[in-house]
């Protein structure tokens, strides 16, 4: 797990090889990840956007913007979490994804950056 704290909130990323949903002889790597986002400020915040980069080890990069995660623009108040789960196809064995989120104070409605920290993404097998 990769952990990362940027205006106040504390991104953690872990990921997940998917074997059952891959198919190493046509190039297809499906990988998922879990992020918990904890708000540690005094006041809540909203999720409006994301942004990620993603490179592939096969040199493909590519870019995946949009509103809100999975569908919803969560509402975090202060002291709690939102966890997600959500996925990434690659082209070959190793990959890595780093990215931001537009987030909103809901007191003051100012908009704030907060960083994704870069995460592996690896099938298993390419470890040893």
């Amino acid at each position: 797990m990769v952990s990362k704290i940027s205006e106040g909130v504390t991104i953690s990323v872990e990921t997940f090889y998917q074997p059952e949903y891959s198919n190493p002889g046509t190039g297809e790597f499906m990988f998922a990840y879990r992020i918990t986002i904890e708000n540690n400020n005094p006041f809540p915040v909203q999720l409006l956007r994301r942004h990620w980069y993603i490179f592939d080890s096969n040199g493909e990069r590519r870019e995946v913007e949009g509103e809100g995660v999975v569908g919803v623009q969560p509402h975090i108040n202060p002291g709690a979490s939102y966890q997600y789960m959500s996925g990434c196809n690659l082209r070959s064995e190793m990959g890595k994804m780093h990215g931001l989120y537009f987030m909103e104070n809901s007191h003051s409605k100012k908009t704030f950056l907060v960083k994704i920290p870069a995460f592996e993404m690896v099938v298993p097998l390419k470890l040893n």
